[in-house]
């Protein structure tokens, strides 16, 4: 029998497969109901075929899926929904939202189009997708049709700049969309890694456990994500627990700032692993071609440990690099090459090197390589003996030192997020941390279910009710900004 992962997306008749019975499936109907009607008002016709995928919780494993390591999320029931059609009357590709915040965006029916990454628009997330298909098609082998029209309408409902994966939910959705649209279906897993090389388009260079999760995920279970090759494993949570999300009303603007955030922790990652492969014998000018990632250098480190009587990489991190920050000048010193030499086939790169004043080497190396270990200990820890009570507290330390990690070391946190994990923390949660890629976004916190009510009671009592008063956030509007979650189901195709 074929894994999961390795199934075309499932395309349905009705919306129950996906979203269940009574409250759930009203408020999808409805949904469903005013994205066709706004389609209409739009286009003057309804869509052909609709596209959902969900955002995500990363549950613990931050900032080393670009590294090559494995990560453990879950899908939320928050998604976006793209409704598509073809229109034959002009090439032009039509990007409407219900959403009257987000007005249409218009781009000539142009597979090849660069996206204009100075100019940033919502409709961009759209033109990923697009670019993406017609690309991974022609490298199939499947005919492309000469470029058409398409009218397209969107409806998220994962809240942007949460850290719960907003963006690739919208684009695996696009290029799903797209794809349903020609007729085509691909394996879930190929579009895992299509719809991750998609958004690189935008400027981030992302890792692929959002569009992973998003795509495949199955209802009930996280999934452990591997890479290269791409693939998922389910976990089974506990029961006993529920995992509340909590957004800390920071925006995390990661297209935007990626030059002083994002991607400068990709960039200080692979000086690091760099650094680390010369230190440990490799010739500069090998290691600058052949070491991309810090797993890359592992086996060299666990070699390292290994004289000292450990398996622990991070030793070698503890040794040989130092607390201080580079200078660039000391960076290359050691490679032996100007930094510019080393990233010059990456503009997003390049644009690192002009915003930074140093490198932290140490610190990002040793978040890497002790989150990496953290992931296998909660998956060894779901499937072990323990006691759903052990377990839950296992679980929770994990997370705390999860976060503890992305904070000090990673240092992806920011004051808001600070501030909502002590308070859940104060307020029972067995474990709590910033999720996504941070500077902003939400936090998960590990809960008691009998506790999951009182809990996010308090919550909106000593964290929300502050920025309500303020006018931060509406209070009618709470339950988009805190809710519990159980995993839920990955990318469909909708017929209806």
């Amino acid at each position: 029998m074929a894994r999961h992962e390795e199934l075309p997306v499932p395309i349905y008749t009705s919306l129950e497969p996906v979203y269940g019975g009574g409250s759930q499936l009203e408020e999808a109907q409805l949904r469903f109901k005013n994205l066709k009607s706004k389609f209409i008002e739009f286009f003057g016709h309804p869509p052909d075929v609709y596209a959902r995928s969900p955002g995500r919780v990363n549950l613990i494993g931050e900032h080393i899926d670009y590294e090559g390591y494995s990560v453990l999320p879950m899908a939320i029931r928050q998604d976006t929904i793209v409704g598509i059609r073809i229109n034959n009357s002009d090439k032009i590709l039509r990007i409407a939202n219900v959403n009257d915040k987000y007005s249409m965006c218009t781009y000539p029916a142009d597979p090849q189009q660069e996206i204009d990454l100075k100019n940033h628009r919502w409709g961009h997330y759209f033109i990923c997708g697009y670019k993406g298909y017609h690309d991974y098609a022609k490298l199939k082998g499947i005919t492309v049709s000469a470029p058409v029209g398409l009218d397209v309408i969107v409806d998220g409902t994962v809240p942007t700049g949460s850290g719960l994966s907003s963006s690739a939910a919208f684009v695996c959705s696009a290029t799903i969309a797209v794809m349903a649209a020609f007729g085509a279906n691909f394996a879930k897993k190929e579009l895992a890694q299509l719809t991750c090389e998609c958004e690189r388009h935008i400027g981030t260079q992302s890792g692929g456990m959002d569009q992973a999760i998003s795509v495949m995920a199955q209802t009930g279970f996280a999934e452990l994500i591997d890479f290269n090759p791409i693939r998922a494993t389910d976990v089974q949570l506990p029961v006993g627990g529920t995992f509340v999300i909590g957004h800390s009303l920071a925006e995390s603007q990661k297209a935007v700032t990626a030059a002083t955030n994002y991607n400068n922790r990709v960039v200080e990652c692979r000086l690091a692993a760099i650094v680390l492969g010369i230190k440990l014998g490799m010739n500069p000018e090998d290691a600058i071609s052949n070491v991309k990632t810090l797993s890359d250098v592992e086996g060299l480190c666990v070699s390292f440990a290994g004289t000292r009587g450990s398996s622990d990489p991070f030793l070698a991190v503890k040794e040989l690099i130092k607390e201080e920050p580079y200078s660039a000048e000391d960076i290359e010193k050691i490679t032996e090459t100007k930094l510019e030499v080393i990233f010059a086939v990456s503009p997003t790169s390049l644009d690192v090197l002009r915003a930074a004043k140093h490198y932290k080497l140490h610190q990002r190396a040793a978040h890497v390589y002790s989150e990496a270990k953290r992931v296998h200990a909660f998956k060894d820890t779901v499937s072990s003996n323990l006691s759903d009570e052990d377990m839950l507290k296992k679980l929770g330390n994990l997370m705390n030192e999860s976060h503890y990690s992305c904070s000090v070391l990673y240092e992806c946190s920011c004051p808001e997020l600070e501030e909502l994990v002590k308070i859940c923390r104060d307020n029972g949660a067995l474990g709590a941390r910033l999720t996504g890629a941070g500077w902003g976004g939400c936090a998960v916190a590990l809960v008691k279910e009998n506790l999951v009510p009182q809990f996010i009671l308090n919550l909106k009592e000593q964290f929300y009710q502050s920025r309500i008063d303020k006018g931060v956030i509406k209070k009618n509007d709470l339950g988009l900004y805190i809710f519990a979650s159980k995993p839920s189901s990955g990318a469909a195709i909708f017929k209806i």
